[in-house]
């Protein structure tokens, strides 16, 4: 009965390691701050989100391949709440954030993919720790609901895309929400 107890024990202890290294734990804040201006290279994605990890690597690979360009940002625009939409309904572009110095390689790049300019605009905008793609599972489960709560704390629209940039480089994922207030952007 004692082993049994300690092996219990230890399955528990490690799960909530596990939880805590992928930040379960985290506390989640938010500030407002204009952010953007970066320079998406995308797909178009519509159905269950699950599905962009796969479509964000291979642009990944496609451009590193077929333009000799590095990126260390993936990135996804969410436009839809899963929540509220059918998942083979839901709208989504998801790509990589081009770095400045490959930005003379976009016409090239635009044979085969989306480009754009991430405008500049006010957001709600908070991090989390990214330590791989169950990090990613842990965001959304994490960041989303607090997220909801701050909006109607602020009494701010729930309404319009979330973006998430998965920065390998410092182990991050960023969340911006922008924030839009008597149909005119602050």
């Amino acid at each position: 009965m004692e082993a049994l107890f300690i092996t219990i024990a230890t399955v528990i202890v490690l799960i909530l390691l596990g939880i805590a290294f992928f930040g379960g734990f985290q506390k989640i804040t938010f500030t407002r701050e204009v952010r953007g201006g970066e320079t998406l290279v995308y797909k178009e994605h519509i159905g269950d989100y699950k599905y962009t990890g796969t479509l964000i690597d291979n642009i990944y690979h496609s451009l590193e391949h077929e333009f000799n360009v590095i990126t260390y940002k993936g990135c996804g625009i969410y436009y839809d709440n899963p929540k509220q939409v059918d998942k083979h309904k839901l709208r989504a572009e998801v790509g990589c954030i081009l770095e400045p110095k490959d930005h003379e390689k976009i016409p090239q790049i635009k044979e085969l993919f989306k480009v754009k300019e991430l405008p500049k605009l006010q957001n709600v905008t908070t991090s989390f720790p990214y330590r791989g793609k169950f990090s990613v599972f842990m965001g959304v489960l994490r960041v989303y609901p607090a997220l909801t709560n701050y909006l109607k704390r602020n009494n701010l629209p729930a309404e319009g895309a979330v973006i998430e940039i998965y920065d390998v480089p410092n182990k991050r994922i960023l969340y911006r929400k922008e924030v839009v207030q008597n149909t005119q952007k602050i």
